[in-house]
């Protein structure tokens, strides 16, 4: 006879996979979006300006190391998410995966924005004039999206498990 344990709701390793995997999502949104596509920053613009081959050259080297990073981290999450999915005391939940996601990338926002922003000032999200709102409204989207995160992680048990 099997003996079961009383505590068989373990959601910690889906979120544990939904943060890694909102980071890793996270910062590939940061890179393609505002690296890539909108081009008002790169690693470190701010340190080395785009005015010759060599600090582009860099700039791209760097930007790399940031998506090898992005990579990583998903790469990480897929993993946890296999390893989670294999485990019958993980209860599968939109709002706890979409939770953890939004807490991931919430936290990618506001620990990359506080460090490469603020803290080392090597890049802003667009520089200019208003390049202190726009770094502010990134570390205040971070922080909203690991709110809204927290609130879905405490509500899981209002919407039907998937």
């Amino acid at each position: 006879m099997e003996v079961k344990s009383e505590n068989t709701d373990r959601p910690m390793p889906l979120i544990i996979a939904g943060i890694f995997l909102g980071l890793g999502l996270g910062g590939f949104l940061d890179g393609i979006v505002l690296h890539q596509i909108l081009q008002w920053h790169h690693m470190l613009s701010n340190v080395l300006p785009l005015e010759s081959v060599s600090n582009i050259d860099l700039n791209m080297v760097w930007d790399g190391w940031f998506h090898a990073f992005d990579w990583v981290m998903t790469v990480v999450g897929v993993a946890l998410l296999w390893r989670a999915g294999g485990r019958e005391d993980v209860p599968w939940s939109t709002n706890t995966f979409v939770g953890s996601l939004l807490m991931g990338a919430g936290l990618f926002n506001f620990v990359e924005g506080l460090i490469d922003h603020q803290i080392l000032g090597i890049h802003h999200v667009k520089p200019g004039p208003n390049q202190l709102v726009w770094d502010l409204g990134f570390l205040l989207f971070g922080l909203f999206m690991v709110v809204v995160g927290g609130i879905m992680l405490q509500n899981k048990h209002l919407r039907p498990r998937m």
